[in-house]
C-alpha cells in the first residue's frame, strides 16, 4: 500500500474489463490509498463483477456520458458514496464500425457524430458533470491514442481522439480558474476486448513491436495506468493542457 493518493476521492469510467486501463488505474489508485467509485454503461452487473476483484469493493454507478439526465445527475448519485472529488478519469471512447477499417471517405455524418460525442465531447460533458464535486487542486486525466498520425485502420476514431486532445486543452484552459487540471495519457495499444475489435488492430501491435525504443507489451495495461495515477496526484500540481506519452518511445521514434 502506498500513499501516492491517500486520501483522494477518485471517479473512473470506462472499466469493462480486468484486461483494461481504466481497471488497473483503479487497482492502483486503490493500493495508492484512494476511495474509488466507478461508472458503467448497460451491463452493469459485467461492471460489478469487474469491480470486485478490485483491492477493496468499489461503488458502481450508472452514466451514459451521451445522456444529459444521468450526467445532470451525476454529482447527486457520487455524493451517495462520497462527499466530493479529487479526481476524474475519462475511459470512455466508442465508433459505429463504419465509421473504422478503411471506410474514412464514406463514412456517414450518424457514424462520426456518435464518434466524437462518446469520444471527445463526453470528455467536456463528464467535467462539467463533475465540477460541482471537484476540489480546489483535483486533476482530470483521460486516454487517448496518439493523434497526430493517420493510423490504419482507425479512421474517424483518431479524428475524435484529436477532437478529445483540443478539448482537454480548453478544458485546462477554462477549468484552471477552478484550480481543475485537465491532462490526458497517450498509451500505447493494448490487448483490450474494445481495441481487437478495430480492425487491423494486429498491425499496431507490428508497429510497437518494432519501433518501441524502451519495448512496450501490449498484455500489460499497468505502464499507462501508472501515467494516469501520477496524473492524478498532487506530483504535478501545475501541468495541465498536456499529453503524457506512455508507449514505449514510439511517439519519439521516426519511421
Amino acid at each position: 500500500m502506498g500513499d501516492l493518493l491517500l486520501g483522494k476521492r477518485i471517479l473512473v469510467t470506462g472499466v469493462i474489463t480486468d484486461s483494461s486501463i481504466a481497471f488497473d488505474v483503479a487497482r492502483l489508485a486503490q493500493e495508492q490509498g484512494a476511495e474509488v467509485v466507478l461508472t458503467g454503461f448497460g451491463r452493469l452487473s459485467l461492471v460489478n463483477r469487474v469491480a470486485a476483484r478490485l483491492p477493496k469493493p468499489a461503488p458502481v454507478i450508472e452514466l451514459d456520458v451521451t445522456d444529459q439526465a444521468q450526467l445532470d445527475g451525476l454529482a447527486e448519485q457520487v455524493r451517495e458514496h462520497v462527499d466530493g472529488l479529487d479526481g476524474v478519469v475519462h475511459s470512455v471512447a466508442f465508433a459505429p464500425k463504419d465509421a473504422l477499417g478503411g471506410n474514412f471517405l464514406n463514412a456517414q455524418w450518424t457514424d462520426v457524430a456518435t464518434a466524437v460525442q462518446v469520444s471527445a465531447y463526453s470528455l467536456k460533458s463528464l467535467a462539467m458533470a463533475a465540477l460541482p464535486l471537484l476540489a480546489p487542486g483535483s486533476s482530470i486525466v483521460g486516454l487517448t491514442f496518439d493523434a497526430r498520425f493517420s493510423w490504419p485502420s482507425y479512421d474517424w476514431m483518431g479524428v475524435a481522439k484529436a477532437a478529445l486532445e483540443s478539448t482537454s486543452r480548453y478544458l485546462a484552459r477554462d477549468l484552471g480558474g477552478h484550480g481543475v487540471r485537465c491532462n490526458l495519457v497517450a498509451a500505447g495499444p493494448i490487448k483490450t476486448k474494445a481495441a481487437t475489435s478495430i480492425p487491423g488492430y494486429g498491425g499496431f501491435e507490428e508497429v510497437w513491436a518494432e519501433r518501441a525504443s524502451i519495448g512496450w507489451d501490449p498484455t500489460d495495461p499497468e505502464p499507462a495506468a501508472r501515467g494516469v495515477v501520477g496524473l492524478l496526484s498532487d506530483w504535478f500540481p501545475r501541468t495541465t493542457g498536456e499529453v503524457l506519452h506512455v508507449d514505449g518511445g514510439v511517439h519519439a521514434t521516426g519511421c
